[in-house]
């Protein structure tokens, strides 16, 4: 199993096979419009800015499982992105990432690595590396910067 054998819903409401990102590096996150951490939506946009000729692509997933930070509608959460972060890089439609509802994609990503006492996905922007195979390289907690991530980012790029 990889993440390409799954399909999601992007924020238009498309279905998408995650297959199309096969060969490039991909950094999944669970994001919130109202959260503490959305500030980071600014770092994630540099890193695809800086990265994405080279095969990197970030992957948003709003989620409003953690404090209703995420209560608007799909169309609603992608304007705000591209008004206040300027947001280019692919964003899907709101989905679970915890729970009986959980979205597939995030069962497995859970299921590939775990966090800290459990596999589930204690709050927003927990973030997922994955290598050019579709494999799960590692998990970041929320609190971990975007910009911190450059050096794994370009160690996958280089593989």
């Amino acid at each position: 199993m990889s993440i390409y054998d799954y399909t999601v819903t992007t924020i238009h409401g498309e279905e998408k096979s995650l297959k199309n990102y096969e060969g490039q590096v991909l950094l999944i996150v669970n994001t919130a419009s109202k959260c503490g951490f959305t500030p980071q939506f600014e770092e994630l946009q540099q890193l695809y800015e800086k990265y994405r000729n080279e095969g990197f692509v970030v992957l948003g997933f709003p989620c409003n499982q953690f404090g209703n930070q995420d209560p608007g509608t799909n169309e609603e959460i992608e304007s705000f992105c591209k008004m206040n972060y300027g947001v280019t890089f692919p964003m899907f439609a709101k989905i679970d990432v915890n729970g009986e509802n959980a979205h597939p994609l995030y069962k497995y990503l859970t299921k590939e690595t775990s966090g800290i006492l459990s596999d589930k996905i204690k709050w927003n922007f927990t973030k997922f590396l994955i290598n050019r195979e579709g494999k799960v390289v590692d998990r970041f907690a929320p609190q971990v910067k975007p910009h911190t991530l450059e050096s794994n980012i370009e160690k996958e790029l280089r593989q």
